[in-house]
């Protein structure tokens, strides 16, 4: 069993540590000492050493990111879902591979410390199960260096994409780890039949939910709640995430503040990207209700948004600034989403850095987490249960 000891880490207390790694788990965490230079080490040279990125929410059947440039395609009147899918199909056509596509996006994600991630992945009446058969072959050329969660995602609708019920119960069996909805309310225009669906699907094959919400407003808290009171009904309770959730950013903090009471009591946890085109959930008020607030990259270069890198510490700067989070412990908040929080929705076991954890970590240039936060330092090393598997921006090894 191969033993290496990481030498002068700079962990989060600001001292200089000594980790002894043996078969992938991290065994000991010292106070550096010269001593444990000697036989099978890594200096990690007093950089910081942070657990490994979460990647909560992104999309690895639809990115274009490392192919050919498409114009984004605004909507004819505002935002509109349905808009977006149609010209999101109309893409696709006409895109690269799909497993060169989204092995281009995992790469991108990973070559910045993203070790642990959950990708949505269309399931539905227009493309069956063709995504996910794609996907899944991905997740298993790539299981050595990133462990990938995929929801079933009915990108078309449950109601109105037929023999999508059946789809989503079928790619349970085949592999996807979640069931995912969307828009019950907006885009079905069925709540309860949407929902029927979702949870049903759930409790039958004893998996996750991580429901797609765009719809703004009192529609959206309307969703919301129904969402909760399903989630509790069937002691769901740490299950079940909502994405997006853009209605809470509508919300007046009295009724934001009543709406999160009742996320946090039903445990569910909320992924926000904090777009630059939405209201967005008031973090810091969540946080303060007892909500747990994850992150993700979302669309990167697709039919959405021509945005995105793949950067989760990034993304832990785009919601602090968006957050005007200024002050250390709000900075750090901001890197909890993105790691801890992150790790805490998708109920990861062993995540951390800390004796029994998977080696899983991140050598950053930087004196703390606020430092890392703001700067969001490049030339990463990337370690996956205590081997390098990228550095300098590029994956070393598959």
């Amino acid at each position: 069993m191969t033993k290496t000891i990481f030498t002068s880490a700079k962990l989060a207390d600001g001292l200089l540590h000594d980790l002894h790694v043996e078969g992938g788990r991290i065994t000991a965490i010292e106070p550096a000492s010269s001593a444990a230079s000697a036989g099978d080490a890594v200096d990690i040279a007093g950089q910081l050493l942070v657990p490994g990125f979460v990647e909560g929410h992104i999309h690895l059947d639809t990115s274009f990111y490392g192919g050919k440039w498409v114009p984004h395609r605004p909507c004819t009147n505002g935002f509109d879902v349905h808009e977006r899918v149609a010209f999101q199909a109309e893409n696709m056509a006409e895109a690269e591979p799909m497993a060169e596509r989204a092995v281009n996006q995992l790469e991108l994600c990973v070559s910045h410390g993203t070790l642990q991630m959950r990708s949505h992945v269309m399931v539905d009446g227009s493309v069956g199960l063709k995504s996910l058969e794609t996907i899944l072959a991905v997740r298993e050329k790539y299981g050595d260096i990133i462990d990938i969660q995929l929801v079933a995602f009915p990108q078309s609708g449950i109601l109105k994409s037929p023999g999508t019920p059946e789809l989503l119960d079928e790619a349970i069996g085949l592999g996807a780890d979640l069931i995912g909805g969307l828009d019950p309310a907006s885009f079905d225009r069925d709540v309860t039949a949407h929902l029927d669906v979702i949870f049903g699907i759930a409790e039958k094959r004893g998996v996750d939910a991580d429901i797609h919400l765009h719809e703004g407003g009192s529609m959206g808290a309307f969703t919301i709640e129904e969402i909760c009171a399903r989630t509790e009904a069937l002691g769901m309770q740490g299950h079940v995430s909502i994405s997006h959730a853009y209605g809470l950013g509508d919300l007046a903090p009295d009724a934001a503040r009543k709406i999160a009471a009742k996320i946090a009591r039903s445990g569910i946890s909320i992924m926000t990207n904090a777009p630059g085109h939405h209201t967005f959930p008031p973090v810091a008020l969540l946080r303060s209700e007892g909500v747990n607030v994850f992150s993700g990259s979302d669309n990167i270069r697709d039919s959405w948004w021509p945005y995105g890198d793949g950067d989760m510490l990034r993304r832990a700067e785009i919601i602090g600034y968006r957050s005007g989070f200024f002050a250390d412990a709000e900075l750090q908040s901001a890197f909890d989403i993105v790691t801890t929080a992150g790790a805490k929705a998708l109920r990861l076991n062993g995540y951390g850095i800390e004796i029994g954890a998977k080696a899983d970590f991140v050598a950053i240039a930087a004196e703390h987490v606020p430092e890392a936060v703001v700067g969001f330092p490049g030339n990463r090393k990337v370690f996956k249960e205590g081997r390098l598997v990228a550095e300098g921006g590029k994956v070393l090894t598959n």
